[in-house]
């Protein structure tokens, strides 16, 4: 036997059947070699794209077929499907665009056929033919030329059953695009999104921007960190959690319309809504409020959808959501209040009674001990969540948030105990999270202070004071509102995605028990 590759470390991690599989595949590729085909060889360059055959030929006829002058094509892809009748075969190729269908018979293709016998479901061949229609009407290309180009070790999961296992679809996904040509969709309109929404920035004289994605202090949002160690400096840093005490620094330095498109990293729990690693947008406008930005968003969001999905009416988990303009607009008090009526406003104001709320549905021991000491506004901010936020279903602003769950949001000129924030709510989830900046250092200073305060009563999920943050707005920063809009969570929405990990192309998974 030639001193191959295919001869050398070729033991699998494979059952016994998996490995009879294995070995009689590995056979075959010797068998390419060994007839001057490199079984992983390069440089085979197609001419033609399924979709655009079948395009130019949709239309005609078996008959327009036969009285056209014949024109040569030239596609190379996956073998999806195999139909074999001995000296004739019809397989289905898979490339970047679609699928077709080719005709391969042992006198048209003469040694080149046996070449064919040896090849199996999921390897990449190229075929080069004249177009026709079968008997049942399909566009197929007959084939005159065969060349095998990758050898497929290990099976395509069954045809007919595909890739179910949804552990394995996550671990694997290279598997799953392969098995479910539909998640090859999802990650297309996931794309087409973010290619919408930096046309739609930059056309408003935005500036994209990179910021740092290990930072020395835990600042920007109000979450636990991942933390790493820089071994030249030795010292610990913060993996990003948001990119915004940055993104203000350079609206600070001049850039009055900056944005980023950005890795975040928050040490949470996994859940269908929840990924350790996601993808934000941050976007920061000078002279413009958080009223400004709701807007924007209304229009940007509504673009977006009519460009991904085609409507601005989509389909998500059974519910219609219309993201055509005029969104709701609400107070987060008024929105408690719609949901507990039994709470009136002067029970809004009163601590112990929203406290007393709380703990009527709150069972945990931690959980309650932690109520026990949370101020008013925080208090609001745990009913919110608790009784309102899983009722949002179409698109809502929820508006001015309680200084106390705020902390980098700029105060209400009327009220001091609320922000000029707001948040966007779809299908029961937050989207988005506004506001017009703080850009006062002396207010950014206290606030900063009351985060260390909640740190010392317990509470985990909060920010470092960042001193230099505080000398950048001391040097003046131009009113500004800035915004934050989960792209892994609007990708759901557009690709009726119910779990964040079917739009995360390698989401984090529990390691498998060994």
């Amino acid at each position: 036997m030639a001193d191959t590759p295919e001869n050398k470390n070729a033991e699998a991690d494979l059952g016994s059947k998996e490995q009879e599989i294995y070995d009689q595949r590995l056979d075959k590729a010797r068998k390419w070699r060994d007839s001057g085909f490199n079984p992983y060889g390069n440089g085979y360059r197609p001419q033609h794209l399924a979709a655009n055959i079948l395009e130019r030929h949709g239309n005609q006829s078996i008959e327009d077929l036969e009285k056209a002058e014949p024109i040569s094509y030239d596609v190379a892809g996956r073998i999806v499907a195999v139909r074999s009748f001995g000296k004739a075969a019809f397989v289905k190729l898979r490339d970047r665009s679609g699928e077709i269908q080719a005709h391969l018979k042992k006198d048209a293709l003469g040694d080149a056929y046996e070449l064919f016998k040896l090849t199996d479901m999921g390897d990449f061949v190229a075929v080069q033919g004249t177009i026709f229609r079968s008997k049942t009407g399909e566009l197929t290309l007959s084939a005159t030329k065969f060349v095998p180009l990758t050898k497929s070790l290990r099976p395509l999961p069954e045809k007919w059953h595909g890739l179910t296992d949804v552990e394995i679809r996550y671990r694997q996904r290279y598997l799953d695009m392969v098995s479910n040509p539909e998640v090859k969709q999802t990650f297309l309109k996931r794309n087409k999104l973010i290619r919408f929404i930096r046309d739609f920035l930059d056309a408003r004289d935005f500036v994209e921007v990179e910021t740092p994605m290990m930072h020395p202090l835990v600042s920007g949002a109000a979450a636990r960190p991942f933390i790493t160690h820089h071994n030249a400096l030795d010292i610990d840093l913060y993996m990003r959690i948001a990119p915004e005490l940055y993104l203000k620094r350079l609206v600070v330095g001049g850039i009055e319309r900056v944005y980023e498109i950005n890795r975040n990293f928050r040490n949470e729990g996994i859940s269908t809504r929840h990924n350790p690693e996601f993808t934000m947008l941050e976007f920061y406008q000078a002279y413009a409020t958080f009223e400004d930005l709701m807007d924007l968003t209304e229009e940007m969001l509504s673009g977006a959808a009519k460009a991904v999905t085609g409507d601005t009416k989509v389909t998500y988990q059974g519910h219609v959501l219309d993201f055509g303009k005029g969104w709701k607009r609400i107070p987060m008090t008024e929105a408690i209040r719609e949901v507990v009526p039994s709470l009136s406003d002067k029970d809004m104001a009163d601590a112990d009674r929203l406290r007393a709320e709380l703990l009527k549905t709150t069972h945990g021991e931690a959980e309650r001990r932690a109520i026990e000491t949370m101020h008013h506004g925080e208090l609001v901010g745990a009913l919110f969540e608790h009784h309102v936020e899983q009722k949002l279903v179409h698109p809502t602003f929820i508006t001015h948030y309680p200084t106390a769950v705020s902390p980098l949001a700029r105060r209400n000129d009327q009220n001091p105990d609320i922000t000029d924030r707001f948040e966007l709510f779809v299908a029961g989830r937050e989207i988005g999270n506004a506001f017009s900046e703080l850009n006062d250092p002396i207010d950014q200073k206290g606030r900063f202070l009351a985060q260390l305060d909640a740190k010392q009563r317990g509470q985990q999920e909060t920010m470092d004071y960042d001193e230099d943050y505080i000398r950048a707005l001391e040097h003046g920063m131009p009113p500004t509102a800035g915004e934050g809009i989960g792209i892994d969570r609007v990708a759901m929405l557009f690709s009726d995605a119910p779990s964040i990990r079917d739009v995360i192309l390698f989401p984090l998974l529990k390691p498998l028990a060994k």
